[in-house]
């Protein structure tokens, strides 16, 4: 099968910011984000080669979400200025890894990311890998089409959830998440759930009814003491479902697959990664086989400075 890699671009230079130590560029510029995320796009393509590729973006501005809950993501502190500068170098980072990036105002990049995985999943002969840093878009897992890759420790250690992996984890199908969330909240998103209702409950109300909307439907009459206890919150429960739902029919203005064809040019990534310093990684990119994650900075080591040669001449595709 074909592949269509969908990247929480936001997510994953986050996660880089803060699993590597502090480096900077020779112009002093902070670095250590944009240099995570461009070695775990090596090895991607190095190792899994897909056909096709998005990366989407958060943007700055409130978000529809926001706008009907004001305490959306409340407690998320303000981006450090190190990291800020960093993510305006991200989009020609992907740019140049042969990455078509998205971001629209008012969305998010997991709305966006279901957008397309929906728009492409019953593509034939294609498989949609998402990879982020959370685990919101496990709600589009769907067997035999798409699947979420997320991290387990640092930017090297990697888990796939299909959907056996779901149901192990929290005991329901993938399309039953947005209720489950809906329920017991999301801490890290500042999404209020039931009082009284964790992971336990909210399980056995999915399991017994399929959905919120068939409990709504059922409840007070075959469990009226739980349906007693989920009734005066109903109003909240609605708002979290819509805070979690992934707004799947979000605009992205792609017309084919063809439009997301990916083939990173060697010769010029290479040129671009050596000016930014990257020695490393230039290495990585040319050389014939590849030790995954080898040249990750430890925390111990002085920051990267750039590197003055000019990158080796190379021909080709990254592939």
């Amino acid at each position: 099968m074909k592949e269509l890699l969908l990247i929480d671009a936001s997510s994953l230079v986050y996660r880089c910011f803060h699993a590597l130590p502090p480096l900077s560029a020779s112009d002093g510029r902070p670095m250590n984000a944009v240099y995570g995320t461009a070695s775990v796009l090596l090895r991607i393509f190095r190792e899994e080669k897909p056909e096709y590729a998005a990366a989407c973006l958060d943007r700055p501005e409130p978000t529809f979400r926001k706008e009907r809950y004001a305490d959306y993501k409340i407690q998320r502190p303000e981006t450090p200025e190190d990291l800020a500068s960093q993510l305006r170098e991200v989009p020609q980072l992907f740019r140049e890894f042969g990455i078509r990036t998205f971001e629209t105002p008012g969305l998010e990049a997991d709305d966006l990311i279901a957008a397309l995985a929906v728009r492409f999943r019953k593509e034939k002969g294609l498989k949609i890998v998402i990879l982020t840093g959370d685990l919101d878009t496990l709600q589009l897992v769907s067997d035999g089409d798409l699947v979420v890759r997320t991290f387990r420790k640092g930017i090297t250690d990697t888990f796939t959830y299909d959907e056996t992996a779901v149901r192990e984890r929290y005991g329901l199908r993938p399309d039953q998440l947005l209720d489950y969330k809906a329920l017991i909240g999301d801490a890290s998103d500042n999404i209020k759930g039931v009082p009284g209702v964790g992971p336990k409950t909210a399980c056995a109300v999915l399991q017994s009814f399929g959905t919120l909307e068939r409990f709504w439907r059922e409840g007070e009459k075959k469990d009226p003491k739980l349906a007693g206890k989920l009734a005066p919150f109903r109003e909240q429960i609605e708002m979290s479902r819509f805070l979690a739902e992934l707004k799947t029919d979000a605009e992205t203005g792609v017309g084919s697959l063809e439009e997301l064809k990916a083939n990173p040019p060697l010769a010029s990534l290479a040129m671009y990664l050596g000016e930014l310093g990257f020695a490393s990684l230039v290495k990585r990119l040319l050389a014939k086989d590849e030790p995954a994650g080898k040249d990750l900075p430890a925390r111990s080591r002085k920051p990267h400075r750039r590197d003055e040669d000019r990158p080796p001449s190379a021909q080709g595709s990254i592939f």
